[in-house]
């Protein structure tokens, strides 16, 4: 039977995941206090986006930004990757409404919470420095 958002909302309760509705978008509290995961659910599939920084004016920082960004979606990320949108960094991901179980949205929401745990300090490292 196809799954819909009230089955979304009902698995990140049985995770045990606080969320709170804006405008038709989940937000779902996030490992170590970091910005929101921003669920949003457009049949056929559920979307997951992080907003992690701007991308450096400079060309030196870029580079190396952009580097670690794809360092860790050769190596540390399964479910999700990152990308640019416009002048932003964004972490990212989807999945198949239609037969969503409740390990799959857990497993997208680990990587994501260990990307943001693991990952964000280092990027915000490699755009500054």
């Amino acid at each position: 039977m196809p799954r819909t958002r009230e089955d979304v909302e009902t698995y990140l309760y049985q995770l045990d995941r606080r969320f709170e509705d804006q405008h038709g978008t989940l937000l779902v509290s996030a490992g170590g206090g970091a910005t929101p995961i921003a669920i949003q659910i457009a049949a056929p599939i559920v979307v997951f986006r992080v907003s992690i920084g701007s991308v450096p004016d400079d060309a030196e920082h870029q580079i190396r930004l952009f580097r670690r960004l794809l360092e860790h979606n050769a190596t540390d990320l399964m479910h999700c990757s990152y990308g640019i949108e416009g002048t932003n960094v964004v972490l990212s991901g989807a999945l198949a409404l239609d037969n969503l179980d409740v390990n799959e949205l857990e497993a997208t929401l680990s990587d994501i919470d260990l990307a943001l745990v693991r990952h964000v300090p280092g990027l915000f490292e490699a755009a500054r420095s």
